[in-house]
Parts: C-alpha cells; structure tokens; sequence
C-alpha cells in the first residue's frame, strides 16, 4: 500500500499564485530541451577540434539521449516519494555542473562522459514539472500552465539549433555547453525561492521494474541510434529483440506486482492518458526527424551558414509561442479532439507542403512562410496533449504519470532520430547511385555542405522524398486524437487494481465526459441498511480523480431532532477525510479539523437523476441517524466509505446536464439529506 508524509487533500497542494512555481520551473524544462537538439549543428566543430570522425561525435549525441531516457520512469516515481522540488533541484544541479564539465573536455571520451552525466540530471528533472504543474495548479486553470509547458517544449525542440548555429560561429563550440552554467545557477536559486514543497508518497521501490525497464530502453535506443552506423547487422537486430523481450517482461512484472509496481498500469484505463501517450511520441518523432533533411538541404543546397540555416527553422518557434496563450485558453473550454486533431492536421500539411517545395529554385521567403504554418500546428499540439494526459491523474499518481508521458516523448525523439538516418540514406542511395550511400550526409566534414551544382537536383529529390515520413507519421496524431474523449466533465472512474475491471455504470452526459456510479464496489461497511462487510472496497483499489474543483455548496439537514443544517463551499473551504474503508463521508474544517458535516453515500446517484435503479450497480439505504450536536466536538475520527464521487463533487455538472436539480432530502427518516447547485457566486 501507499502511504502518505503528508494528509492528502487534493486542495493542499495548491498554492495561492502558482504561477511563479511555472516560471521557474520553466527555466531548467527549457534549457534541457534545448540541450536534446542544440549539438547537431555543432558537430562539424567538434569533429574539426577533437580530430575524430563521424561515427565517433554521434555518440555526443547519443550518450545524451540514452542518459536522458532510460531513468525518465524511475525519476518521476523518485519525485513521489522524495518530493519533486527536491528532485527538480537536484536535476538542475547535476545538468549544470555537467554542463561545465563538457565545456571543459579535452577528449572525445571526456566529453561522452559529461554528456551521460547530463543526461541523468535532465532525466531527475524533467518528470517533476508536469507533476508540479499538475498538483498546483486547480482544473480550470491547468489548461492554460500547460500551454505554457507545451509551448515551452515545442520552442525548446526548435530553438536548439538556432542557438547552436549562434554560438558556434560567434564563440566556438564548448560555448553551446557553458552558456548553460549561469542559466542553471539563475534557474537553482528561482526554484528554491519559488517551487512550494508537496506531501510526498512513500512508494516502494521496484528495483525488479527499475533494472528491466532500464536495460530494456537501453538495449532499444541503442540498437536504434548505432543500428545505421552498423548497417542493421544481424546483432543490431538481436539487441532490438532482446529490448523488446526486456520492455515485455517488464510490463509482465507490473501487471502481476501486487507490492506497487514502477508504473501503475491502471493509469492506463484513461483513455486519454494512453492516446496522449502514443500522440506525443508521434510529436516527439516528426518535430526531430523533420529536422535532419531541413538542415542538410538548407546548407548543401541553399548555401546557408549553420546560423542562417537554423533561422530558416525561427518562424515555427515564433508562432509557437505567440499561440500559446490563445491554445491555453481553449484547452480549458474545448473538447482536446478537434484541438489535437486541428494540430496535426495542420502539421502533416505543413511538412507535406515543405517536402514538395525543396527544390533548388525555392526562394527562401516561401520556406519561412511554411515553416510558419508548422509552427501553427505545433502550438495546437504539445500543450492540449500535455493537459488531456494529465487531467484526470490524481495526485498520488501524478509523478508517474508525468514520468511515463515524459519518458514516451524522448523515446519517440530517438525513434525520429534513428528512422530518418536510415531512411535519408536509403533514399540518397536511390537519387544518387553513384555516390557512397551517406557520402554527402553522414560524412559531413566541414561547417557547411557544399555540393557541386550538378548534384542539387537528385540531392534535393532525396531530402524532399525523406521528409514525406515526418509527414505521413503526423497522420497518426490525427487518428491518435479520435479516440480522445472530453474532459469538459472530468472522468472519474473506480478501477479494481486486482482484475483491471471497471465498475459502476457510465453515464454519458454530453461534452463527452462521463459519470461513473461507484457504489458497486464501494458500499458503505457497517452502515445502517448498508451491504455486509465482506462487500466493501478492496484496499487496493483506486479511485481517480476524486476531487472536482468547481465550487460545490452541500446543505445537510436532518428531520425531527431538533436539526442543524450547514452550507458551506467546496473545495476553497473544505476538504474530505482520506479515503478509509469504512463508515460514512464527513466534511472537516482543514485548519481547525472541527466535524462541521457528516454525509451518507448510500444512495445511489441513478436515483437522485430520476433514472430507474439498477440491480448490478444501485443500492439504496436509509442514511444513518444524525448525531447529536454534542457529539461533534470533540470530533472523532468518522469513518469514510470511499463516497459516490457523483454524489457529491461531481453533482453539480449532473444536475446541470439534465437539467435536474434537488432540493428534497433522501428521505424522512430522520437522516442526512442533502442538496447540491453549482455556485454562481
């Protein structure tokens, strides 16, 4: 089981002014980011300096990457259970003295190992802003915090080699690695001002998920990143064999692990979690695969520098981050499908419109006008992705989550990565027969591609022909972002962690969201009229989302005892006890932690809508008599019953959807009853 540090009310990670944590947070997300693609342009440089060749300075790159990717699950797991400020600092701190350490490098090996080191430090990171992000900030306002995170991310991926070219032609390319030390000393001393502690989660550590997922993401990247270098020899594919086997056993593991397993697969029962999931790695492909043929027709056929060639790329970070606060505002309003699928609709447009424009006589205007329109798309994509994956983890989860979306997005980068080296090369093969394949790509040796005018037609056919698979891959966003559903309403749902089964029945209520009655495995215990004790919740099942953050105002009232009754606004003035498995639901004071309402969940939501019961999934029960008013102070410990989210935080949305709302008590009994309205104050 997972215990807490800290009591865990959903509204005591929020902040009053969360935005400054975002700030701050954002310094670190973005050099990080920027570090991923900032080396390509500079590796003619480094070549040059540290005399090595071409399959040597990829592992500049490469090391990154895999340090990068394979503790992404672990570190967000890490950030639950130390606290993710702490891990956010202690990542910070790593990549920034790492980042010195490769400036200073006088050895190809030297440096390789300063890149693994700053890779690791991205990986502690990188997890703990979406958490963070996902803890402190309240729903209504989540969706624009991760425009600003998606935006963040999209610019990050695009700045990368405009800054490069910048710094490598101005100052030399150890300069692209110490510009990183006095951002990350400004960064450390923001997130230690400004990023609030939150209760942690005391998990277990799965060493058996962490040692599988780990050498089965190493095995895949690496096969993936040396696989071209090696012409995909029969042991390049024996590696990829063996990682997949790994990454099987590894989901075999979590789902068979009744301790807690590194990643809780019931995450996965989101539907929006998992189609944001394969989104991003489908993002994460194309922004880095378009890249590789952009850059080589812009130098070799174009005639740019490596700074006027990363220019070329500016307009789509431009547009980008001038849409994000629009895109912000519409995540929060809008069901994510049409936004999503606007995004890469947008995009497979753009980069398609680009293949077919790079020929030797395109002006360059026409290029920045194209790019432009990717960057419209793009600003549509990462942070509605970022959001609908997010929305519904509730706070426990929040780490782990972050952890797997952040960890799917670098292992779709490599995937770019490794499937446009292969594919430029097959095609400058068909284009160019008598060159050596890759003669004129992979063994760039200088600062800028220079060939012979008879060759940039066939070399311009192969690089427009190579970024048709960004194109085409940009369609599965597209059918990824049909099976979204709307978070207008939020989905809450009871999972049993033993069989995967949901429980209750859905509801469909418009805009796409739906309610799930919960009283079918989580009945009352002991409750008067309430089902026998061997009927109650599992321990280990879980419940997600149960906290809405629209203002409720719940009225209990009781009859012929003389009766009290309270009003009282949720979630800014109360929060509910923690889930225990038995009893009825309370309502506590959370300074004071005075009893101020006791409130019955057996009644089934079916009833309240006016809709006939169910027999598999409605239970109906006299609610328990009132206490009297001497009884409340001092309060003892109620008991709670894992309550009927619909009933009592999701109602409000209920009632407007069917245009139903209750103003009778349950009953006449003598019992709580109840009412609830949206607050229209």
């Amino acid at each position: 089981m997972t215990t807490t540090s800290a009591r865990p009310r959903r509204a005591g990670d929020r902040v009053a002014n969360p935005w400054p944590a975002l700030w701050a947070m954002v310094v670190g997300f973005f050099m990080i980011l920027v570090d991923s693609t900032i080396v390509a342009v500079a590796n003619p440089s480094i070549m040059t300096d540290l005399n090595i060749g071409y399959d040597t300075v990829i592992w500049v790159t490469s090391a990154y990457l895999l340090a990068y990717a394979v503790p992404l699950l672990v570190a967000g797991r890490l950030g639950d259970r130390f606290g993710p400020r702490n891990l956010y600092l202690i990542g910070l701190a790593v990549f920034t003295v790492a980042s010195l350490w490769c400036g200073l490098s006088g050895s190809v090996e030297m440096l390789i190992t300063a890149r693994v080191v700053q890779g690791l430090g991205a990986a502690l990171l990188t997890p703990q802003t979406l958490s963070t992000i996902t803890r402190i900030f309240p729903a209504d306002r989540r969706g624009v915090a991760m425009s600003v995170w998606g935006a963040t991310a999209g610019v990050a991926t695009l700045i990368g080699p405009l800054a490069g070219g910048v710094l490598v032609d101005a100052l030399g390319w150890e300069w692209i690695f110490f510009v990183n030390v006095p951002i990350g000393i400004v960064g450390l001393a923001l997130a230690a001002w400004l990023i609030p502690d939150l209760p942690t989660q005391n998990h277990r550590f799965d060493l058996i998920g962490v040692l599988l997922s780990s050498l089965g993401v190493f095995l895949l990247v690496f096969a993936l990143q040396e696989g071209q270098s090696h012409h995909w020899q029969p042991w390049i594919w024996a590696v990829i064999v063996a990682g997949i086997g790994l990454m099987t056993a590894f989901v075999y593991w979590q789902s068979i692990n009744r301790a807690e397993p590194l990643i809780p697969l019931h995450i996965f029962a989101d539907r929006n979690f998992s189609v944001a999931n394969v989104a991003v790695a489908v993002i994460g492909f194309v922004s880095v695969a378009m890249m590789f043929p952009v850059m080589f027709y812009a130098q070799g056929v174009c005639g740019l520098s490596p700074t006027r060639s990363a220019l070329l790329t500016a307009p789509t970070a431009i547009a980008s981050g001038l849409l994000a606060p629009l895109v912000g505002k519409i995540v929060d309003r809008v069901h994510p499908r049409p936004v999503v699928g606007f995004g890469f609709s947008v995009l497979a447009i753009g980069i398609t419109w680009l293949a077919l424009d790079m020929t030797p006589t395109t002006p360059i205007w026409r290029l920045v006008v194209i790019f432009a329109v990717i960057g419209i798309g793009m600003a549509f994509i990462w942070s509605p992705l970022a959001a609908t994956a997010t929305r519904n983890l509730p706070p426990d989860l929040a780490g782990a989550g972050s952890g797997v979306f952040n960890a799917t997005r670098q292992f779709g980068t490599v995937l770019g990565s490794a499937g446009m080296a292969a594919f430029m090369t097959w095609r400058l093969t068909a284009e160019m027969p008598a060159m050596p394949a890759g003669g004129h790509a992979g063994g760039v040796e200088g600062e800028i591609l220079r060939l012979p005018d008879f060759l940039h037609i066939p070399f311009s056919a192969a690089m427009s022909q190579a970024t048709l698979l960004p194109a085409f891959i940009a369609l599965f966003g597209v059918a990824a972002a049909l099976f979204m559903i709307g978070f207008g309403a939020t989905v809450i749902t009871t999972i049993h962690a033993q069989t995967g089964s949901r429980a209750g029945r859905t509801v469909d209520l418009g805009r796409g969201g739906r309610e799930v009655d919960t009283d079918e495995i989580a009945p009352v215990d002991g409750s008067p009229g309430g089902p026998p004790a061997e009927d109650a919740l599992p321990e280990d099942a879980v419940l997600e989302d149960p906290w809405h953050e629209d203002a409720l105002q719940i009225a209990p009232s009781h009859a012929g005892t003389g009766g009290s009754s309270w009003d009282g606004v949720l979630p800014e003035t109360f929060w509910p006890d923690p889930l225990e498995p038995a009893g009825g639901a309370s309502l506590r004071a959370p300074e004071t932690e005075e009893l101020v309402a006791l409130m019955h969940n057996e009644t089934d939501t079916d009833r309240l809508r006016g809709l006939p019961l169910e027999h598999d999934g409605a239970r109906v029960a006299t609610p328990p008599p009132v206490p009297a008013a001497g009884d409340l102070a001092p309060p003892r410990r109620p008991h709670h019953d894992d309550i009927d989210t619909d009933e009592l935080f999701r109602v409000d949305r209920m009632f407007n959807a069917l245009g139903q709302p209750l103003h009778e008590p349950l009953d006449d009994s003598g019992g709580y009853g109840r009412h609830a309205r949206r607050d229209r104050g």
